[in-house]
């Protein structure tokens, strides 16, 4: 299932729909406001947060926190000693570890699990400017987690080359 995001949205206290390939509002990710440090809501269409993203503010490394309602779910931080320059592993709370790497700035990256392609995320399926498409491959993968993770690792990303600020 593709997975329509636009660039520039994650703003604090910017809302903005996620799509699905269908064209249907998939996904509400809710910019909070007034908070000391980034955050946003991933809601379903009715409006349940399904999961929040939060900027980690105590870290040696910069990164990015996804929670659920019972707590941590994963930490996304850029991959040491690698020999690829794009390169960041989420650790999931259960131990398991997810590789991302490509083209983060240009929206071309993939998201693996032991060499498993479980996501493909792409520019190249639109032609509207900063937009990307998240293609969730498998089935049972959680789209939430997924999008997550890459509206992740493109924040940290655009903080390390000094892009998008710190909003």
């Amino acid at each position: 299932m593709k997975y329509l995001v636009r660039d520039r949205i994650f703003g604090i206290g910017e809302d903005y729909w996620i799509e699905d390939e269908q064209g249907r509002k998939a996904f509400l990710v809710d910019g909070k406001a007034l908070r000391l440090r980034e955050t946003f809501e991933l809601k379903d269409p009715q409006g349940r947060v399904l999961v929040t993203i939060r900027k980690k503010m105590l870290s040696l490394r910069d990164a990015m926190q996804i929670e659920r309602e019972d707590g941590r779910l994963a930490v996304i931080r850029k991959k040491r000693l690698s020999l690829l320059r794009n390169h960041y592993r989420v650790e999931l709370v259960d131990g398991t570890e997810l590789d991302v790497s490509g083209r983060i700035l240009d929206r071309e990256f993939t998201v693996e699990y032991e060499g498993e392609l479980l996501a493909h995320i792409s520019r190249q399926w639109f032609r509207v400017r900063d937009t990307y498409a998240v293609n969730v491959l498998r089935e049972d993968a959680d789209a939430a987690l997924i999008i997550a993770v890459a509206v992740c690792v493109i924040r940290l990303a655009e903080r390390e080359r000094g892009v998008g600020g710190d909003d």
